[in-house]
C-alpha cells in the first residue's frame, strides 16, 4: 500500500510533482530491486560483504556531516588547485599540473576546441557552486574574477551547445545569486552593477549568430565568438546541441527585457518537433540544420538527445509555459512505448528488467544494443515529471552497472553485458538521479549509493592536483583531463546528497537545476512580447504538409519576439506541502 502526496510545481498545475512513499523506509521496492541486484549476472556487484539490511540503514547526522565535508574537499582543493595552476586559462591538467586553453594548432580538435574557449571555463562553469560548497567570500572573489578577466572577443570556435550550458548559464544563475533572494542567505556584493548579466547579453549576443543562417531556424553547432558561423565547417548538429536553449535564453530575454533570445530559442525547438517522424512520432538523433534531413535516425535518450526533454519539462517549471508541457507529455508517451523494453512491471511477471534502449526513429524497432552514461539522467527526469517508481526502476539499472565496475563506462552493451566505451570523464547524470531520487523519497538507498560514488572518485580518480577522467574503467588508467563538470555538477549533486539542511533542499521547490547543474530560482519573471502572428507560422504537427523552408519565411527571421503566453499569468503564491521538488 503506497501513501504519496503530490505538490504542484504550479499551483493550477497537478502534474509535475514529486512523490513521497513512507514504506520505502521499511522495505518495499528498493529491497526486492536490489535482491535483484545481486542476483543472476550481478552477483558480484556486493563483493563488499555488506550484509542485506546494512545495505539500507540510514546514515546518522555526523556520518552525512563526514560525507558532506569529504565531497567540499574534493571541489574546493581542485578549484584551490585550477587558480594555483591553470588560471585564467580554461581547464586545470590535474597530473601535470598545467593549464589547458583551446588547441589553436589543430582547429579539427573538436574533443578540445568545442569546449575551451579561452575563457575561464573551469572558473564561470563553477560559480555557483562555490556559492553552494564554499564561502560567501570565495564566491565574491570568483565573481570578481570573472569579471576582471573575462573576455568573450575570442578567435575561437566554440559547440554553441557547451557554450551556451556551460558559460552562459553559469553567469545568469551567478547574477540571480547576487540579486535575488533566494533563501542561500545575503550574497550580495557591494559595487555589483550587474557585469555578470551584461557578459551573459555579451556572449548570448555571439552564440545568436548560430540561429541566423538556416532557412528553419535551427542552429549552426559551432559559432566563432569574434567572427560569426564558420565557413566550410559541417552543418550537422544533434537535438539536444540544437534544442537546449530554453532556459538560458529564456532567462536572458528576461532579465534584459530583450525577447529575442528567448523567440530564437523556441523556434528552433519547435522546429525540432516538426521533424517528428510522422510514423512514429519519434526525433532522430543528428541532421542536417540548412534541410532538416536527418542524417542520424537513432532515437533514444542518451548523448545527442538527452536535454531536449529534459528542458521541455524544465521550462515548463520555469516559465510557465503549457506548450513545453504539451510537447513533453506527447514525447514522453512516444518514448514510453516504443524506448521501453521488458516487462510492463518494474518487478513482477514475466520478462526482462525494463529498460529503454535506443531504436530507429521511423519504425521503434531497435537500433542498437547500447545504453550510455548520459540517459543516466532520465530517472532525473522522470522525477520531476512524478513518474517516481519508473524513476526507481531505471536508476536501479545503472546502480548495477556501476556496482560491477565501480564506475560508469560511456557505453554499455545490455545484450552482451559488457562495456563498449571504457572511459569515465567523472559524469554527473548518475549522481543527479540518485541526488533527485533522495530528494523525492528520502530513502538511505540513495545514501548508500553516493557514498560508493563518493569512494570510487577518491580511489581511481584522484590524481596530483584535482581529479582525472578516467581513460579505462577496467585497468583504472587515466587521462590527464578534469572537465569543468565535475565542479559545475558532479561535487554539487554529491554534496548536496548528504547536506540535508542545505537551504536548496529546504526549498527545493523554489530552484531548478539546468541542465548543467546551474542552480536557477523558480519565481516570478517579466513577460516576453507577443507575437501571435509568428505562432501562426508553425505547423500544428508533424503531419502538417509545409515543407521545412515554408515554416519560416524568410521575413520572419530577424523578427524578435516569443510567444504569447508569459510568467505574468502565473501565481505569485505557490502551495508545496512538505514535498521536496528539485
Amino acid at each position: 500500500m503506497k501513501s504519496c502526496f503530490i505538490f504542484a510545481i504550479l499551483a493550477f498545475f497537478p502534474f509535475v510533482c514529486l512523490v513521497t512513499y513512507k514504506n520505502y523506509t521499511s522495505g518495499g521496492l528498493f529491497e526486492i530491486l536490489l535482491k535483484q541486484l545481486q542476483s543472476n549476472d550481478c552477483q558480484d556487484l556486493y563483493a563488499e560483504g555488506l550484509s542485506f539490511k546494512n545495505q539500507y540503514s540510514d546514515f546518522n547526522d555526523e556520518y552525512k556531516t563526514e560525507l558532506k565535508e569529504r565531497v567540499r574537499s574534493i571541489f574546493l582543493s581542485s578549484l584551490y588547485n585550477y587558480y594555483e595552476y591553470a588560471f585564467p586559462k580554461d581547464e586545470l591538467n590535474p597530473i601535470d599540473c598545467k593549464g589547458r586553453g583551446p588547441d589553436y594548432g589543430n582547429p579539427s580538435n573538436i574533443n578540445i576546441n568545442d569546449v575551451l574557449g579561452n575563457y575561464s571555463l573551469t572558473l564561470i562553469d563553477s560559480l555557483d557552486s562555490i556559492a553552494v560548497m564554499g564561502t560567501k567570500e570565495q564566491f565574491h572573489q570568483a565573481v570578481q574574477d570573472v569579471i576582471r578577466v573575462v573576455d568573450f572577443d575570442q578567435d575561437s570556435i566554440v559547440q554553441v551547445f557547451e557554450s551556451n550550458i556551460r558559460i552562459l548559464g553559469s553567469l545568469l544563475s551567478a547574477h540571480l545569486l547576487l540579486t535575488v533572494e533566494t533563501g542561500l542567505g545575503n550574497l550580495t556584493l557591494n559595487g555589483y552593477e550587474s557585469e555578470l548579466l551584461s557578459m551573459a547579453q555579451d556572449l548570448g549576443t555571439r552564440l545568436l549568430q548560430a540561429f541566423d543562417v538556416s532557412p528553419l531556424g535551427l542552429p549552426h553547432p559551432r559559432v566563432n565568438l569574434r567572427d560569426g558561423v564558420p565557413t566550410n565547417w559541417s552543418a550537422e548538429n544533434c537535438l539536444a546541441g540544437a534544442g537546449s536553449f530554453l532556459l538560458e535564453f529564456g532567462l536572458l530575454s528576461r532579465l534584459t527585457g530583450d525577447p529575442v533570445y528567448e523567440w530564437k530559442a523556441r523556434r528552433a525547438t519547435k522546429a525540432l518537433w516538426n521533424m517528428r517522424s510522422n510514423g512514429t512520432g519519434l526525433l532522430g538523433n543528428t541532421f542536417d540544420v540548412e534541410t532538416g534531413i536527418w542524417n542520424s535516425k537513432l532515437s533514444g535518450l542518451g548523448a545527442g538527445m538527452d536535454s531536449y526533454y529534459e528542458y521541455l519539462l524544465k521550462s515548463f517549471i520555469l516559465f510557465g509555459e503549457q506548450g513545453d508541457l504539451d510537447m513533453f507529455e506527447e514525447a514522453y508517451t512516444t518514448i514510453k512505448k516504443y524506448m521501453r523494453r521488458g516487462r510492463t512491471s518494474c518487478l513482477d511477471g514475466i520478462g526482462d528488467h525494463p529498460l529503454y534502449v535506443n531504436v530507429n526513429m521511423d519504425t521503434g524497432t531497435t537500433h542498437s544494443a547500447w545504453i550510455d552514461a548520459l540517459q543516466a539522467s532520465f530517472p532525473g527526469v522522470q522525477v520531476l515529471y512524478g513518474d517516481v517508481d519508473e524513476a526507481i526502476c531505471q536508476h536501479a539499472v545503472y546502480h548495477a552497472i556501476w556496482r560491477k565496475y565501480g564506475l560508469m563506462p560511456e557505453r554499455y552493451n545490455w545484450q552482451l553485458k559488457t562495456p563498449e566505451i571504457l572511459f569515465y570523464p567523472l559524469r554527473p547524470e548518475f549522481v543527479e538521479s540518485t541526488y533527485l531520487l533522495y530528494q523525492a523519497t528520502k530513502h538511505p538507498y540513495y545514501l548508500h549509493v553516493g557514498k560508493e560514488i563518493l569512494w570510487s572518485l577518491e580511489q581511481y580518480a584522484k590524481c596530483n592536483c584535482g581529479y582525472c577522467t578516467v581513460h579505462n574503467i577496467i585497468d583504472r588508467t587515466l587521462e590527464d583531463r578534469m572537465e569543468s563538470f565535475f565542479l559545475s555538477e558532479t561535487c554539487k549533486y554529491l554534496y548536496l546528497l548528504f547536506d540535508e539542511n542545505h537551504a536548496l533542499n529546504h526549498n527545493a521547490e523554489k530552484f531548478i537545476f539546468t541542465t548543467e547543474g546551474h542552480v536557477i530560482p523558480v519565481m516570478d519573471l517579466p513577460p516576453v512580447v507577443p507575437l501571435p502572428q509568428i505562432l501562426a507560422m508553425l505547423p500544428l504537427d508533424s503531419n502538417d504538409t509545409k515543407t521545412p523552408t515554408q515554416i519560416w519565411p524568410a521575413s520572419a527571421l530577424n523578427i524578435a519576439f516569443v510567444n504569447e503566453k508569459t510568467n505574468s499569468q502565473r501565481f505569485s503564491e505557490r502551495t508545496f506541502g512538505n514535498s521536496r521538488i528539485s
